[in-house]
């Protein structure tokens, strides 16, 4: 059975109300290249995972804060842990701290990434290493929900040091956070990482704002411009 069968398959035993999330998501439009930075709605993920590998491991939660109009909006905010069949290892859950009950006994896999599909709509999602976050997110999606997300992705471990000056001297969140003072009270939670994630968005923005880089079309050819340099 290919690929695009069986996804046609997952979504056609989709419950009613799984679906209409699907479909509700799948009908709003992208956000302009053009729109104006300073009065969008960004929302800024963070994931936690059995592993550290994307492409085999579980998602175990996602957490997510809006930033709109280049300001954090915690009351916009989302947090999801997913159930799972069987828990992860006890290495695992010393890092995030999800023990094994609260994994088995989470809402279903569907609920809460329907759930993350009605909260982000198509805003432009945010991640420290993004690709970690969109792979996993992507990975569950198909696998529940027979979907793709179809959002556009910014990558601010590759945005920050393209738009700050500090670019050059820091490497990791932690490094990123601690330059600019941004606590996190309570790191390798997911919900707790995306809000530190999203008080550093909200610096790239006013910095990008500052020198005229004002268009989402400028953030994302930024990124693309840093990518490209950490290539050569």
């Amino acid at each position: 059975m290919s690929w695009l069968a069986r996804l046609l398959q997952l979504k056609a035993r989709a419950a009613p109300e799984h679906a209409a999330a699907v479909d509700a998501y799948h009908a709003l439009p992208q956000v302009p290249a053009d729109s104006d930075i300073r009065r969008m709605r960004f929302v800024v993920v963070d994931v936690e995972t059995s592993g550290l590998d994307p492409y085999r491991d579980r998602l175990l939660a996602i957490g997510a804060v809006a930033v709109d109009a280049m300001l954090m909006r915690f009351e916009d905010s989302f947090g999801a842990y997913i159930q799972q069949d069987t828990t992860s290892s006890r290495e695992n859950i010393l890092v995030h701290g999800i023990d094994g009950t609260t994994q088995t006994s989470a809402p279903a896999a569907a609920d809460g990434l329907a759930a993350f599909l009605r909260y982000a709509r198509k805003a432009p999602l945010v991640a420290f290493h993004a690709d970690f976050d969109r792979v996993a997110i992507g990975r569950a999606l198909r696998a529940t929900l027979g979907t793709a997300l179809q959002s556009r992705w910014l990558d601010l471990a590759r945005l920050a040091p393209a738009i700050l000056p500090q670019g050059e001297r820091l490497a990791t969140l932690d490094d990123w956070t601690g330059a600019f003072g941004i606590e996190n009270f309570r790191r390798h939670d997911a919900l707790a990482d995306a809000a530190a994630t999203a008080q550093l968005l909200q610096v790239v923005l006013a910095r990008a704002a500052a020198t005229g880089a004002t268009r989402l079309a400028d953030l994302t050819a930024a990124g693309e411009a840093q990518r490209w340099l950490e290539r050569r």
